[in-house]
């Protein structure tokens, strides 16, 4: 018997080590299996997401999200067009679209582009789309013009092949999108050579003044199917003039408003049976004959009292394309795309060292 006692605590202690090894195994699969199950659903939005966060490096230090904290989220959308065929936008359009999202993280930021409307199911290769693609409120969409003027006014004098051929037929179509976008889907409507300040939410069924007794259709927030982007559908087609500069932009909308309102001179700030027509500090604070003014150096304290009222900034592009801008300088134009569009402002930043420097 005392001999036997030795040899059974042996294999007493043998059989533990074993049980305590099978347990710790068991336990370290047992977690194991827990851990990727419990993680299993968000597999393939980690799969999506890893190739966007490494993309995305280039341009912010961390993948961005709507802002804590922000503004609540709210109906309609903030609609970006894009007529013509191009698929490579520029700086400003870039930044454009990021100020917009930057601003409206409970909005979805919905780019049509004319150039995508073949079918693609990808973007094209360009940095703007790698950046603005790292904004989870972007959306860019094919632009499907027979459809969006299907049902509207607009539908039949899109489809008369004549009016291609006039001067001014690629700002007459994008005059017509905005006011069909905005009376089919109602939201947001901004020129892709804005720059946004602040959020636009509280601003519905308004317009901005560009100058006295001129209104802009640059920027738009319309309720669907208002009875006033209804009158402008109808007013563009009843009084068309495609060679006439602005005659189906500023003049149309302008015409429409005084008819709406039954006025013969718009003052700042006019509000007629629910319509708002914005005084042009809201958004034209530089009027387009003084444009070049965007490139002149100011100082951070004149900057915020020129925008102390301004909702966004129009940077009249038809004149201002082309023109050289140190964006490291202290110029108007610069420190806009610093403040608002940091990620476009550190492209251009990027580029400017490698090259002569970013043109408007």
């Amino acid at each position: 018997m005392s001999s036997c006692l030795p040899k059974l605590t042996t294999v007493v202690l043998s059989h533990r080590l074993e049980a305590l090894f099978i347990l710790t195994i068991s336990f370290v699969f047992f977690a194991t299996a827990v851990f990727y199950w419990s993680t299993g659903e968000d597999a393939e939005g980690q799969l999506y997401s890893l190739p966007a966060q490494s993309r995305c490096a280039q341009f912010f230090p961390y993948h961005p999200h709507p802002t804590a904290g922000g503004p609540p989220p709210s109906l309609g959308d903030v609609f970006f067009v894009e007529t013509s065929e191009r698929t490579n936008p520029s700086y400003l359009f870039t930044c454009s679209v990021e100020s917009a999202a930057r601003t409206h993280p409970g909005k979805r930021i919905v780019v049509l582009m004319k150039g995508l409307a073949n079918g693609n199911v990808s973007l094209p290769s360009h940095w703007a789309f790698s950046l603005l693609s790292c904004f989870p409120n972007v959306e860019i969409r094919p632009l499907d013009l027979e459809e969006l003027f299907s049902g509207t006014p607009l539908a039949k004098w899109y489809l008369q092949s004549e009016h291609q051929k006039e001067p001014y037929f690629l700002p007459v179509l994008s005059d017509a999108c905005r006011i069909a976008t905005m009376w089919k889907f109602g939201g947001i409507y901004l020129d892709t050579d804005f720059i946004v300040l602040k959020n636009l939410n509280n601003l519905t069924n308004a317009l901005g003044m560009q100058s006295q007794d001129v209104l802009n259709g640059a920027f738009l927030s319309f309720t669907p199917k208002h009875e006033f982007m209804k009158l402008c559908m109808q007013e563009f087609v009843e009084n068309y003039n495609g060679w006439i500069w602005a005659h189906q932009g500023p003049h149309l909308l302008t015409h429409a408003f005084k008819k709406w309102c039954s006025i013969s001179t718009i003052q700042n700030n006019t509000t007629c049976k629910g319509v708002h027509a914005l005084s042009p500090e809201a958004f034209y604070p530089i009027c387009w004959e003084d444009w070049k003014k965007l490139f002149d150096t100011i100082s951070s304290s004149e900057l915020h009292k020129l925008l102390k009222n301004t909702y966004a900034v129009h940077l009249w592009n038809k004149l201002s394309h082309g023109t050289r801008l140190d964006i490291t300088s202290q110029a108007l134009l610069a420190q806009l795309y610093s403040q608002f569009c940091p990620a476009t402002y550190a492209k251009m930043k990027k580029d400017s060292e490698e090259q002569s420097g970013p043109v408007m």
